[in-house]
């Protein structure tokens, strides 16, 4: 059960019996419930950390030409002085893909990744 779907739970109830003001206390916890979630967040470091490696995978990517994600770890100069693991950057290519800046396609259970 999430805090929103307890306070619903709550306000209903005191509906039901009839005491107002536990519904208006409800009401407003509710309210500041979904001005929390609706809060706008910024970046973690971690996130403007692979947002500078998402653009260097980019840059160095040619057109036309497949890599692994070996490949990129092994021949992006950020990424090889940084030390990424190999997962890491499997995770930004596929959050690429998800943005439609890169293509991934696989081949004998081997995925390649181009520009798209």
């Amino acid at each position: 059960m999430t805090i929103r779907e307890g306070f619903e739970k709550a306000r209903s109830y005191y509906e039901s019996v009839g005491d107002a003001e536990m519904v208006e206390f409800f009401t407003k916890r509710l309210e500041q419930v979904e001005k929390k979630n609706s809060a706008e967040r910024k970046p973690t470091q971690k996130q403007v950390e692979n947002a500078g490696f998402k653009a260097d995978i980019i840059s160095y990517m040619e057109s036309g030409v497949l890599y692994t994600c070996a490949d990129i770890v092994k021949g992006v100069p950020s990424i090889v002085a940084a030390s990424l693991t190999a997962q890491r950057v499997a995770q930004m290519l596929r959050q690429l893909a998800e943005e439609g800046k890169v293509v991934k396609t696989e081949e004998k259970r081997k995925t390649f990744y181009s520009l798209a």
